[in-house]
């Protein structure tokens, strides 16, 4: 696993987005959550293609605690299968890894 990871999720309200940010951050499983919308979305559930309106958050964690960041959001996320998905960061500046790290600490 990377050392330094990229999540994202999107949530149908922006008070929902918000939650899952602070609620993150405040236990340590991200440096930082970045709310971001509206954005229109296009998707296909129970196979019909549907549109709607989601807020994204980004969240800059460390890789030992990418799952746990994770397991969070399952379990506080308002939609029964949300989506979570996460990447590496290949490359940063050392002084901005070092406050993700003492960050999620």
């Amino acid at each position: 696993m990377a050392d330094f990871m990229i999540v994202l999720t999107t949530t149908d309200t922006q008070d929902a987005a918000r939650a899952l940010s602070r609620s993150a951050v405040e236990k340590n499983l991200a440096a930082s959550g970045q709310v971001t919308g509206p954005v229109e979305t296009t998707y296909r559930h129970l196979g019909e293609v549907c549109q709607g309106t989601e807020w994204q958050v980004t969240f800059r964690t460390s890789g030992d605690r990418s799952k746990a960041l994770e397991d969070h959001l399952v379990a506080h996320h308002p939609y029964d299968s949300p989506e979570v998905i996460a990447f590496a960061i290949d490359a940063g500046r050392a002084e901005y890894l070092e406050w993700i790290t003492r960050a999620t600490r």
